[in-house]
């Protein structure tokens, strides 16, 4: 197991003019870069690769800054990586008492079998602890089939097991794309990835509030069109580190949950530590227990980094 080298991003301004005319200019962009020892001349380069222009006849960076943070998803980048792979826990534990959507029931821990009273029924030395836990299908992290929001839909039990197993992670690091007046993610986040097959991860950063009275207020979600873009685009599944996929504060309607589950789309909720995660090159599962007649449980989540690339 190893652990990821320092990624570094560019922050500037830039001016492009076109050779045929006409140009464009942007002001506090923000690049991922391969390493920390670039110039305006090959910050210049970069951006014109992951903007996939054509005819640039010249580059201006001015205001650059060289900042220590993870990579977001620029186009053509690749920053360098130490051997091997590693496995990144997604999942947020869970315990007697914990609370993960504010107004839900915890789970309550109590043993059937405590260590002391089986001495008695196996041989000297032997002894066991088996415990019952009561929980809501909605606890710590945990995935929706079609059937939690579709009385005909599939249930735990009837889901494909190689659709919840290492598919092709596209983390979307979206902690700079949304505020309290803009939570809803919506559509364009996502166009410039093909995520067809793909486990579609919203890494907002709002896991940092869970088993909080903060994490229940202004959380950001998935918005109505951002999920058809999903659909269409052919996303397996979508994960985010939220309250949930939806905005609960806008009334009753669920649009993300029901345009996803409809569709066949499994929803992850709940997810932690999706910063860790490469924005290309991971893969990704969450698999629950094949319960029939159920449609919410927990998941072990994770994802699997390959650092070799």
């Amino acid at each position: 197991m190893t652990t990821a080298l320092i990624e570094y991003r560019a922050h500037f301004d830039f001016d492009i003019a076109f050779a045929n005319g006409g140009g464009m200019r942007g002001e506090g962009f923000r690049l991922d870069i391969p390493r920390a020892d670039i110039d305006e001349t090959q910050v210049g380069l970069l951006l014109v690769r992951h903007l996939g222009l054509a005819l640039v006849g010249a580059v201006e960076i001015t205001r650059l800054r060289i900042v220590e943070e993870p990579h977001r998803g620029s186009r053509h980048v690749d920053a360098p990586r130490a051997g091997g792979s590693r496995v990144i826990d997604l999942s947020h534990p869970i315990e007697a008492g914990l609370v993960t959507y504010p107004g839900l029931p915890t789970p309550v821990i109590t043993p059937h079998l405590t260590r002391e009273d089986s001495r008695s029924r196996y041989a000297p030395g032997t002894e066991f602890a088996m415990d019952v836990i009561t929980m809501i299908g909605n606890t710590g992290t945990y995935l929706d089939a079609p059937y939690h929001r579709y009385a005909d839909g599939g249930d735990l039990a009837s889901l494909d097991l190689a659709s919840l197993v290492s598919r092709p992670a596209e983390v979307f690091h979206l902690h700079d794309a949304w505020d309290a007046e803009r939570r809803g993610i919506a559509s364009l986040a996502f166009a410039d990835r093909d995520l067809r097959g793909a486990a579609v991860l919203l890494d907002t950063g709002w896991s940092r509030h869970f088993g909080t009275a903060a994490y229940g207020r202004g959380a950001p979600f998935l918005t109505e069109d951002g999920a058809r873009f999903l659909v269409d685009s052919g996303a397996g599944i979508v994960g985010i580190d939220s309250l949930n996929i939806d905005d609960t504060e806008s009334g009753g309607e669920r649009p993300a949950h029901s345009i996803l589950l409809a569709a066949g789309v499994h929803v992850v909720e709940h997810l932690t530590r999706l910063e860790e995660v490469p924005a290309r090159g991971a893969t990704f599962t969450a698999a629950p227990p094949a319960i029939r007649g159920f449609g919410t449980f927990p998941v072990r989540a994770f994802a699997v980094v390959d650092d070799s690339h």
